[in-house]
């Protein structure tokens, strides 16, 4: 209620403190809201200048080859022309160069994905199936990753091998120039093409091969980025070492330095579709037909779709190809 008062024979009116108050606490609110709103707006403009920054990754996986051939550290600069001119006999830099371009693309990935997993590249990813990512301990997954003897272990034995036994074309022990897009880019499709047609084979020509070669990499329904290269020794072979040897013949023109950004690409970029959650660059790969986690999840759970790894694109020729968003939301997350 309103009351008057006298004072000095005026009459002043007073408004009721709890009027008073309540007008404060409206603007209060509204002006908080305000606040929140821009709070909001700038965290997600932020997250989205953070996840956009997950694509620095991809040229990073080609540090060694342009270290040696586009900076100041060339290689002619630093090492003896003894060391790295063929002259019939290969020479044991280019294979150890070769084995630190994949390492240092892989400790990359690793750093990306500690980043990524842990929200400190713009907010928490999301996870690619419905049920959730699996719960594990980062180091365990590092450890099981890196000691998996059919993967790196198996890689690094194959390339000494191919290497230094001199099986490689002639070309690929040249140092001239600096890395061949095209020669990179005609060994990606065409590995994966080969990789896509074993792949299938392993699936349909035998069930008891089947479950001794690729089975033991099926068993993850749900895979993890650290699950890529935990499978079976056969598996290995057939998907992978008799695709790079049969690449390498059939792209007979790559330099050392192509070879190497072809390696550290194929053998991150496999990690990487193994992973549990959505990567930034997902969007642009599958509408250009490239290989995605989400992609290769449909593989895992469904067996029978999706046998291409870094190209969706033998898939979608051969009627094999079938896009996460074709599956109901009991199998995968909204915005795979």
């Amino acid at each position: 209620m309103t009351t008057m008062t006298k004072n000095d024979g005026i009459m002043d009116k007073q408004v009721p403190n709890k009027i008073v108050t309540s007008l404060d606490s409206d603007s209060g609110s509204e002006f908080e809201s305000e606040v929140d709103d821009v709070m909001k707006n700038n965290k997600a403009k932020i997250s989205g200048l953070l996840s956009w920054t997950g694509y620095l990754l991809w040229p990073m996986l080609l540090t060694v080859p342009l270290m040696f051939t586009c900076s100041p550290f060339s290689y002619d600069k630093i090492f003896p022309i003894s060391w790295y001119e063929y002259d019939g006999k290969p020479k044991p830099l280019g294979l150890s160069l070769g084995i630190l371009a994949v390492a240092v693309g892989q400790i990359n990935v690793l750093i990306f994905f500690y980043l990524y997993r842990y929200g400190l590249m713009g907010g928490t990813p999301l996870s690619i199936q419905a049920k959730g990512a699996r719960k594990y301990d980062w180091s365990e997954g590092v450890a099981t990753h890196l000691a998996q003897p059919e993967g790196f272990v198996l890689l690094a034995l194959y390339l000494s091998i191919t290497w230094m036994f001199n099986l490689m074309p002639e070309s690929y022990y040249s140092f001239k120039g600096t890395i061949q897009f095209r020669e990179t880019f005609m060994c990606l499709v065409l590995q994966d093409g080969i990789q896509y047609a074993m792949h299938r084979l392993e699936h349909v020509v035998s069930m008891d091969f089947y479950r001794i070669s690729h089975k033991p990499h099926h068993r993850f329904t749900n895979p993890r980025l650290f699950d890529a290269f935990n499978g079976s020794l056969p598996d290995t072979i057939i998907m992978i070492l008799i695709p790079l040897f049969s690449t390498a013949h059939l792209v007979r023109t790559c330099n050392v330095w192509s070879y190497m950004a072809f390696g550290s690409l194929y053998a991150n970029w496999l990690t990487l579709i193994h992973s549990e959650y959505v990567l930034p660059w997902d969007g642009v790969f599958r509408f250009l037909g490239m290989g995605t986690p989400g992609d290769h999840h449909v593989h895992h759970k469904f067996f029978k779709f999706n046998y291409g790894h870094l190209f969706m694109w033998f898939d979608k020729m051969c009627g094999t190809y079938r896009s996460p968003k074709e599956f109901s939301n009991k199998a995968f997350r909204d915005g795979v």
